[in-house]
């Protein structure tokens, strides 16, 4: 059997974490079975590094970031390592370049492309415990790249379903997945079990338990996904195909406060003005979020649209850059929003969802800036400052709705 197990930085902060992860990967390798471990940098290291890059330049080369930032993994595999063979077992530490994790040149938030397995097997056939470093791949270039904050959920998928894993085992500092953020909602509850697509929204939408695209390599490829705590013995939360669909009304809260506004006022209301926005922005690599158009009005309209709070000074520029050809008016933008959504597969049959979510918000007072929806999912832009409220208002009204 082989497991492929994921330790966050909040489990490998400092020597008594670190020493606490070492005895679970000891624990698991006592039972025979191959393990394969990615580590995320310890504790705060990621955020410590930025802050050291943004003393020397505040706007750093995205390349030079990239190599700063790798050094964190790097760091937690090989102290990992020491710690395990401290305790009596055979381990190595690799970083992507010597696994042969290759991705693309997109610094900053790159894709894994592949995975050189031959190195990995030919350390677990030699017995020992490989520990890899998350978060980052090498591009064509042989230039370190990064996958993007909780890409280390990426790679550790991505691993077990190239080795053909029987179990991928995401540790963090929580019990599993919960219904909210505990550290808002007082009142969550931790969720048993949860299927690929509740959960893919949920970590889109800006639940931070798991990386988005470590749910889409999960699904995609049939990963056997569990999530659970490194810090105490209780069960995790499964993460599978299916779950109890028609029980299943709402599975979960999420609330993302990384989210900025913009207006497109004034643009031609004529077929192409949408293709022509939207091209220009995929071409320079920005996502976009909800979007809302107006209805024509003396040949104009409207487009509003949200992305990353970091996207959004470079968003305003190449749409400026673009005037001539967006021919618009004006730009419109913030970023003292929030979006709050509910998600959960039973909403496909229930109609009643959206009213009770918008009747939890009128009794907290709270107005609604856009909504968009799915066939699992609602989603709202609010006021940044009255999110926390909000998202509490919200899960008590669908108490007896979660199937957790």
């Amino acid at each position: 059997m082989l497991i492929v197990q994921k330790y966050g930085g909040s489990s490998v902060a400092g020597a008594a974490r670190m020493s606490n992860a070492a005895q679970r990967v000891a624990e698991t390798r006592r039972t025979g079975c191959g393990l394969v471990v990615v580590l995320s940098a310890q504790g705060d290291t990621t955020d410590d590094l930025i802050a050291k890059a943004l003393e020397i330049n505040p706007k750093p080369p995205k390349r030079e970031l990239d190599m700063l930032l790798s050094t964190g993994e790097q760091q937690s595999v090989a102290l990992m390592s020491m710690a395990v063979h401290r305790l009596g077992f055979n381990a190595i530490s690799l970083n992507a370049m010597q696994v042969g994790m290759t991705s693309s040149s997109t610094y900053g938030n790159a894709r894994i492309k592949h995975i050189n397995t031959e190195r990995i097997n030919a350390e677990l056939e030699r017995n020992n415990i490989v520990f890899v470093t998350g978060f980052q791949g090498v591009n064509r270039s042989n230039d370190i790249t990064t996958l993007g904050r909780g890409g280390s959920d990426t790679t550790a998928v991505a691993l077990a379903a190239a080795l053909n894993a029987d179990l991928c085992e995401i540790y963090t500092d929580v019990d599993g997945i919960f219904t909210a953020d505990p550290r808002i909602v007082p009142t969550a509850r931790k969720i048993n079990a949860i299927s690929y697509d509740e959960m893919l929204e949920l970590a889109s939408l800006g639940a931070k338990v798991l990386h988005n695209r470590s749910v889409e390599l999960a699904k995609k490829y049939n990963v056997n996904l569990v999530v659970r705590s490194s810090l105490t013995r209780n069960e995790g939360t499964l993460i599978k195909e299916e779950v109890k669909l028609e029980k299943t009304l709402v599975s979960g809260l999420a609330l993302d406060k990384d989210v900025a506004r913009i207006s497109v006022v004034g643009i031609k209301d004529e077929p192409g003005m949408a293709f022509k926005l939207f091209s220009i922005l995929a071409n320079e690599k920005i996502c976009v979020d909800i979007i809302l158009q107006s209805i024509g009005r003396q040949n104009t309209k409207d487009i509003t649209f949200t992305v990353e709070r970091s996207l959004l000074d470079d968003t305003i520029k190449i749409i400026e850059r673009n005037k001539d050809i967006l021919l618009y008016d004006h730009l419109s933008f913030g970023d003292q929003i929030a979006k709050l959504s509910v998600v959960g597969a039973g909403m496909l049959n229930n109609p009643g969802v959206a009213s009770i979510m918008f009747e939890a918000l009128f009794d907290a007072g709270v107005n609604i800036h856009m909504i968009s929806t799915s066939e699992i999912k609602i989603s709202v832009l609010i006021d940044e400052r009255s999110a926390d409220k909000a998202i509490n208002y919200v899960h008590d009204k669908f108490a007896d709705y979660f199937n957790a």
